[in-house]
């Protein structure tokens, strides 16, 4: 496949292989891409996943990070591009205390406008155990229903398990 489609997903849960997977389905398009990042590195641990994911791309990438930005940064990719992840700007977005549905709604609006080809990588957190936390249950409903807007806006969803794509939509 050498066009991509408009939006893809890729879900899955954590080492399932979700980034892996979207960095070589961008890269079946034309060089170069665009590789939005929405980690911070708060600790040595997280310093070093981010370190991974780096080595991991080439000079024909550009980096760019949008912990919170997100929905200001799509509008500007001009390129095939990679959002990693959904799952860390929601968490950025409710530990900064604004409002979830709001920006939610930005980041949609932004998706449908996009001028670009969009691959984003979101983390399924509804098939474990119940958070303990009402900040844990809060932010799995909220993840939940994030995953659900995209997908129903996406042209193209993949569940990732063990390393390997199902292709739900």
């Amino acid at each position: 496949m050498s066009e991509l489609p408009r939006l893809t997903l890729v879900l899955g849960g954590a080492r399932s292989g979700k980034s892996h997977y979207a960095e070589e389905l961008l890269m079946r398009a034309p060089p170069s891409w665009t590789y939005v990042a929405t980690a911070e590195a708060f600790d040595d641990e997280m310093r070093d996943r981010i370190a991974h994911h780096r080595a991991r791309r080439d000079e024909r990438w550009q980096t760019l990070d949008a912990p919170l930005a997100l929905a200001a940064t799509i509008p500007t990719l001009e390129r095939p591009s990679l959002i990693d992840c959904l799952t860390l700007w929601l968490s950025n977005t409710m530990l900064a205390g604004r409002d979830v549905e709001a920006e939610t709604g930005a980041l949609l609006a932004a998706l449908a406008e996009a001028p670009a080809p969009l691959i984003a990588v979101s983390n399924e957190v509804g098939l474990g155990l119940v958070p303990e936390t009402p900040l844990g249950r809060a932010f799995r409903d909220a993840q939940g229903r994030l995953n659900q807007k995209v997908a129903a806006a996406a042209d193209r969803v993949v569940f990732m398990a063990a390393g390997l794509p199902l292709i739900l939509k």
